[in-house]
């Protein structure tokens, strides 16, 4: 396909997107399927056109001044491309699958237009009305931050150490352009895509295959390091999900001890079994979620809570996201999160931990669910630890990749695209005095 061609693919799913109120790897799986005489690189250029429209969305539009998917999409791509309207307009001669071009008005405001002079709220790429939760969440700099939410994200890799190590995995992926990631130990990262590539499908190694390493940001990677996991400790992971961190805590205590990982929904605990497969994991026990686990009470060193959230911390990788979250989702996550909160308190023995984590950067789904929680478990004594003791003690070559979150005495740790180069995440140490 020529450019022509891409452009109006990206706006056909746009287009579909907006009105159909749908996320957009459903549209753009939808779209590959009745188009599939388009290759990879087709769908990949068109699946970046896409993306970058809605990491852009409010930028574009205001730089744009309209905000119609067509016109995003062109902005997408010249943005991409670095084209400026007039090499866009050549570039376009003659194709005839091409749309038509934005109008002379709109075209004129993208080459006069400053972002740096644009208010705080488009500069950081958000609707109105997160714009204070962020700006609370975030503090100074907060519309930089939101900024860097828009960016393409990295391939985040994890070097699985019951198998591997990172030096072998960086030579497997060598000619993927790997290299070590910046925070957590076992990180391997390939960069960002440029223009209309595409990320490699390390999953057809060999090295996967085998179990050397597992696809997982560094964010999540350096989160399950904060829980200070230690070998032969009984861990239950309440929140597990396909099992990223799950993997993570077994490299962590070198297969010895117990985890119990297990999900409130069975569809995303189902990937679990094959992945520990894989990695060779074996202190892993899988309860469904319809099994009795109350003989776990009060028994745990260590239970993990990967709360249910917004995942405001993702928008790189789920940009769509961003658009369709609503100050009603956002009041079911915190329900959900405070019930969670509950569930796992139950499960820590006296002097054991609670670790909570969220991919999201918003304090009321992060150091006001601490709170609210230690204002309803007084009675069982539990503690917020200081953030920066959990960092020092599980990364202390790289002290300043983070900020910390002063909550009720102690603090949360806080990860962002721009400080960490992670998505964003939370993490929180509770301690159950004995």
């Amino acid at each position: 396909m020529r450019l022509g061609g891409r452009i109006s693919a990206a706006i056909d799913i746009l287009s579909d997107m907006a009105a159909r109120h749908r996320p957009v790897a459903d549209a753009l799986k939808d779209w590959g399927l009745s188009h599939r005489f388009a290759g990879s690189g087709d769908r990949a250029a068109i699946g970046n056109i896409v993306y970058d429209a809605l990491r852009r969305k409010r930028s574009f539009a205001w730089r744009m001044e309209d905000e119609t998917p067509a016109t995003l999409a062109f902005a997408a791509v010249m943005e991409g491309a670095g084209l400026d309207p007039a090499d866009l307009t050549k570039a376009l001669a003659g194709d005839r699958f091409a749309p038509e071009l934005p109008s002379a008005d709109a075209f004129a405001a993208w080459r006069t237009r400053d972002l740096a002079t644009a208010p705080d709220p488009v500069r950081a790429d958000l609707p109105d009305w997160l714009v204070q939760p962020i700006a609370r969440a975030l503090g100074d700099g907060w519309a930089e931050e939101a900024a860097a939410l828009a960016e393409r994200p990295p391939l985040d890799i994890r070097a699985n150490t019951l198998k591997s190590d990172r030096e072998k995995v960086l030579k497997a992926l060598a000619p993927l352009g790997a290299a070590t990631g910046g925070i957590a130990p076992d990180a391997v990262r390939i960069a960002p895509v440029a223009g209309d590539g595409r990320h490699p499908n390390v999953q057809v190694e060999a090295g996967f295959q085998k179990g050397w390493f597992e696809i997982q940001d560094e964010g999540s990677q350096v989160a399950a390091r904060l829980s200070g996991a230690q070998p032969g400790e009984q861990v239950l992971d309440l929140c597990a999900g396909g099992g990223g961190k799950t993997l993570a805590l077994a490299a962590m205590i070198e297969n010895t001890g117990q985890i119990h990982a297990t999900d409130s929904d069975r569809q995303r605990l189902a990937p679990i079994h094959e992945r520990l497969s894989r990695a060779g994991v074996r202190n892993v026990q899988v309860h469904d979620p319809r099994d009795d686990v109350a003989d776990l009470h009060a028994r745990m060193d260590l239970v993990l809570v990967d709360a249910p959230c917004t995942g405001t911390g993702t928008w790189r990788r789920r940009p769509d996201a961003k658009w369709r979250l609503s100050e009603a989702a956002l009041q079911k996550r915190i329900a959900e999160q405070d019930a969670v909160l509950d569930q796992a308190a139950r499960f820590v023995k006296p002097g054991g931990r609670l670790a909570y984590i969220t991919c999201s950067l918003l304090a009321e789904e992060n150091g006001d669910r601490i709170a609210a929680f230690l204002a309803r478990e007084s009675g069982r004594g539990f503690v917020v630890a200081d953030g920066e003791v959990c960092w020092q003690g599980a990364l202390p070559a790289v002290p300043d990749r983070h900020r910390l979150v002063p909550i009720a005495g102690g603090a949360g740790v806080m990860l962002t695209p721009r400080l960490s180069g992670t998505d964003g995440f939370f993490f929180a140490m509770l301690q159950r005095t004995a």
